[in-house]
């Protein structure tokens, strides 16, 4: 590798899409720590969406203008923003030509399966938002800067849970003797899953026809709040969402135990899925950047680093609270969703890791950190929220019916 590939390697233009939210925030601070000249791209529909449902982050999250303010004060590293919506094709592709990044990281979704299933509305929007979102990004690298390395965030829930081993992305398969690798075949759980395996299609399809370079990083569920980065300053704190539409079920089980509720395990609890913490997101978002796909390329890693099921993590919360001295119970009730609660998982991941990848595995000290966040929080903690108000069942859920009274309440 020459001097100037190797600088270029080291310093680069990144435009996180979705910089205001949980994985887009640390990862900008991250990478701009890092050196690299970054931008953050936010609609704000994030922080609307928690008032919308009458839920808040368990931390309090200062204004995106005081978060970059506070980092610069404390680095002297400057994060360019800009708001505006991604699905407004003139506002992205305005973006793009001024700022020309050298990678674009793509975190600009509606995320959760639980809001893409609350009704018609959420689901058109869901998927609406997500697919127009991705196609004009490929139009605008492919139209403005078509060296560009895009690095999407895709998800695990994409594969489902078949009965065979999940490969990254590809299968090599045998058929009336003959063979071809093939995309993995997905069953996705929710419109949201289904919204992703289509911005997975849309952007195989982009790098066919137009030669673009893609890493579809399929991730699995994210725990933890702190990065060495939002742990420099208390206004740049990053989100902890416990929530039944937006939380992870880890995050909730910590609150739950910090606070004495019983842990709520959906069915028998034995769905399984791949885990990893937010530090290693982070540090997965930088080795995609600075290992390119090539040129016509689009390729995917699975994105996480073990795998539990969901009465892994209820003991394990269980025994770590009870050793803080925190009795918690276990209790199961109905799940809500529409899913093999017994089943077979094992998903590749290997890499990552052979790029550079060095995990940090959920330990009792990382849920000692959480539940000691939960607590030092604890004012802030609604208990009506831990229970699910949306079943996949149904195409109109209560989140429906107590939004609207909500928004007439207000006088919205």
């Amino acid at each position: 590798m020459s001097a100037c590939e190797k600088e270029f390697l080291n310093h680069m233009r990144i435009c996180v899409l979705g910089g205001d939210g949980y994985c887009g925030w640390a990862t900008a601070l991250y990478l701009s720590k890092k050196g690299h000249d970054v931008a953050v791209v936010d609609n704000f529909l994030r922080r609307q969406w928690d008032h919308e449902l009458g839920v808040q982050t368990l931390t309090p999250i200062q204004p995106l203008s005081d978060r970059l303010r506070v980092w610069q004060e404390l680095t002297g590293n400057v994060i360019e923003s800009f708001a505006g919506d991604v699905t407004d094709y003139e506002f992205l592709a305005s973006v793009i030509e001024s700022f020309r990044p050298d990678s674009v990281v793509h975190f600009a979704e509606q995320r959760a399966a639980p809001y893409s299933m609350i009704d018609r509305k959420h689901a058109v929007f869901t998927q609406v938002n997500n697919v127009v979102g991705t196609l004009n990004l490929l139009f605008a690298i492919h139209e403005l800067a078509p060296d560009c390395h895009i690095v999407k965030l895709g998800t695990m829930g994409e594969y489902g849970t078949p009965n065979i081993d999940i490969e990254e992305g590809y299968l090599k398969i045998e058929h009336n003797g003959r063979t071809d690798v093939l995309p993995f075949p997905k069953q996705p759980g929710s419109f949201y899953h289904l919204s992703k395996v289509h911005d997975s299609h849309n952007m195989m399809f982009a790098c066919k026809i137009w030669g673009l370079r893609a890493t579809d990083l399929n991730q699995g569920v994210v725990y933890g709040t702190v990065t060495d980065e939002t742990n420099m300053h208390e206004a740049l704190i990053n989100r902890f969402d416990y929530d039944e539409i937006f939380g992870t079920v880890l995050n909730r089980f910590c609150i739950q135990a910090a606070v004495g509720h019983p842990l709520t395990v959906y069915g028998t609890g034995g769905q399984t899925r791949g885990f990893l913490d937010i530090r290693d997101t982070v540090r997965c978002i930088e080795i995609a950047c600075h290992n390119p796909a090539a040129p016509g390329e689009c390729r995917v890693y699975n994105q996480f680093t073990e795998q539990f099921s969901v009465m892994d993590l209820a003991h394990m919360v269980k025994t770590a609270a009870g050793e803080m001295g925190m009795p918690v119970e276990i209790e199961h009730m109905p799940t809500p969703r529409v899913e093999a609660q017994q089943h077979y998982y094992n998903a590749k991941h290997s890499k990552l890791v052979d790029l550079g990848l060095r995990p940090h595995l959920l330990s009792d000290s990382l849920l000692d950190s959480l539940m000691n966040i939960a607590m030092k929080y604890q004012d802030r903690v609604d208990r009506s929220l831990f229970m699910p108000q949306v079943n996949w069942r149904n195409s109109r859920n209560q989140r429906t019916r107590k939004t609207a009274a909500a928004l007439t309440m207000s006088g919205d």
